[in-house]
This record gives structure tokens, C-alpha cells and sequence, in this order.
């Protein structure tokens, strides 16, 4: 298979670099399967039902959250709902949605997306090593039925990520990171064929701070008290994530590399 991942989707201008290129991406890419994490996509906090109903359309299939999940009340009905719209798995038990979910692809293969949030500098949630762990099969994804088994792990040490990557290491496709906007330069294929890569990055403006106005972030930093409103940067935004191809003996990774279009970072694409 031929999977893409999207990192953090930064309000209006993240969303229109992923609406305006995601389709010629399926297409040129010949991709089978796309996840976006989409938690700062409203107006940089949070997501909305109608901003998961275009990324749909455009050709996203699965959306992956993080601490920002909830931070428009008005998505608790719809995650309770709505299958492609997960949230971390080690939030309680009672938490809205669900953290885990096993989709079709255009041919009917089975992928297998688990969202994993990490307690580093981060809320103190359940213990994501043991939630990852329960979610990942004894072998490789293609011996427990699934063509793919990717898994976004959103966090802020990237410590923890690779820690969290190597528990998975010979059990999932793709482990991918995400919440520090930043893409890291560490696409691997670990030793025991899972594809790795401690942050995509976010689809977003890179003339900011990790996609906010440059200088309420500067404001807050330097003063502290009394903070500045942060306000999502509005500029053309560079879409940056993570693509894999998969054994299609194993469900384990083949190849991975960084995918970055449009905006002011270096372009990188892959050459089929």
C-alpha cells in the first residue's frame, strides 16, 4: 500500500494547502490511503464537524486528534459518532469517541489507525505504552489480518515518540508523531521493519511560531504577564507529512520519506 500521512493542520491556512493539493496528491502519489491529524485545524484550536466533511471530500480518510480535541465543545456529538474521527486512546474510557479504528481502503484492505497521546510535558493521561501495546498484534500487521497498522503518537518529547516507536517496531506500518509542528529529519525504517518519524510536522504557515503569529509569541515569551491572545499566522502554508509503502507480504514498511509542497520549506516529493 501506498499511505500518506498529514501533520497538524493549522487553522485556514493549513486547510488550504491540504484542500487544494491533497486530490493531485492521491492522484500523482497513487495513494490507497491518507490520515491527517486535524486538532488545531479550526482557527488553529481544535475541529469542527464541516472542517472534517472537507477534508473528507478532499480525500483525507481517517483524522487523528490530540490535546486539542475538545477545544470546540460542539465536536463531543459528532465524535461520538463518527467512526473516522478518533481521538487519543488513553484518555478515560468515558471520554467522547474512540481511539482506535480498522478501515477499508478502495479495495477493501484493511488498515488499522491507533491514536496515542504521550504524558511528557503533557496532560497526565492513562499510560500510553500499555495502550499501545493491547493495540498492536503479536507479529506483523499482515499475520493479524491488516495490510497496515499506522499509529500517530502525539507529543511533545520526542524522547518519548522513539521510545513509543520501538515498542511497536516489528507490529505497525508507520509509527508518526505530531503536536510540535516541526518535521524532524529522522524518517527510518527501524530494525524491525516499522516505519518511523518523531514529528511530520504541521500543514501550516512557517513564517510563525509552530503556526501563531510571530509576534504575540515573541510578546508572551519575552514578558510572561500579561499574555497576548495567540492568533493563527495567515500566510501560504507548506503541507508536510509522512509517506510509506508497505510490504505487501508483511504490513511492514518498504520505504518512507517526508513529503513537503508549497510555503517556504524545501520541496520534497517522492519519485515513483
Amino acid at each position: 500500500m501506498k499511505i500518506l500521512f498529514l501533520g497538524d493542520i493549522v487553522a485556514k491556512s493549513g486547510r488550504t494547502v491540504v484542500l487544494e493539493e491533497l486530490p493531485s496528491l492521491r492522484r500523482d502519489l497513487k495513494l490507497d490511503f491518507v490520515i491527517a491529524n486535524a486538532e488545531n485545524a479550526a482557527h488553529g484550536f481544535g475541529v469542527t464537524d464541516k472542517i472534517c466533511i472537507q477534508l473528507y471530500k478532499a480525500g483525507v480518510d481517517v483524522i487523528t486528534g490530540g490535546n486539542h480535541s475538545w477545544d470546540k465543545p460542539e465536536i463531543i456529538p459528532y465524535i461520538a459518532q463518527e467512526q473516522r474521527l478518533l481521538r487519543p486512546l488513553n484518555y478515560p474510557e468515558t471520554t467522547p469517541g474512540r481511539g482506535v479504528g480498522t478501515f477499508n481502503d478502495g479495495s477493501g484492505r484493511k488498515v488499522k489507525v491507533v491514536n496515542i497521546m504521550t504524558r511528557l510535558f503533557m496532560e497526565l493521561l492513562d499510560d500510553p505504552f500499555t495502550a499501545l501495546s493491547r493495540e498492536l498484534p503479536p507479529g506483523t500487521p499482515k499475520s493479524a489480518g491488516f495490510e497496515a497498522i499506522i499509529v500517530d503518537i502525539h507529543g511533545e518529547a520526542t524522547s518519548e515518540k522513539m521510545a513509543l516507536g520501538h515498542v511497536a517496531d516489528g507490529h505497525a506500518s508507520l509509527v508518526v508523531g505530531t503536536h510540535t509542528h516541526v518535521p524532524t529529519a529522522d524518517t527510518q525504517i527501524l530494525v524491525g521493519g516499522t516505519g518511523f518519524h518523531t514529528d511530520a510536522g504541521m500543514c501550516g504557515d512557517y513564517d510563525s511560531v509552530i503556526g501563531m503569529h510571530k509576534e504575540a509569541s515573541i510578546a508572551n515569551f519575552r514578558r510572561k504577564f500579561p499574555r497576548e491572545r495567540l492568533t493563527p499566522a495567515v500566510g501560504e502554508a507548506t503541507l508536510c507529512g509522512t509517506y510509506i509503502e508497505t510490504d505487501p507480504t508483511t504490513g511492514l514498511a518498504a520505504r518512507i520519506e517526508q513529503v513537503r509542497l508549497g510555503g517556504r520549506l524545501q520541496r520534497q516529493l517522492p519519485e515513483l
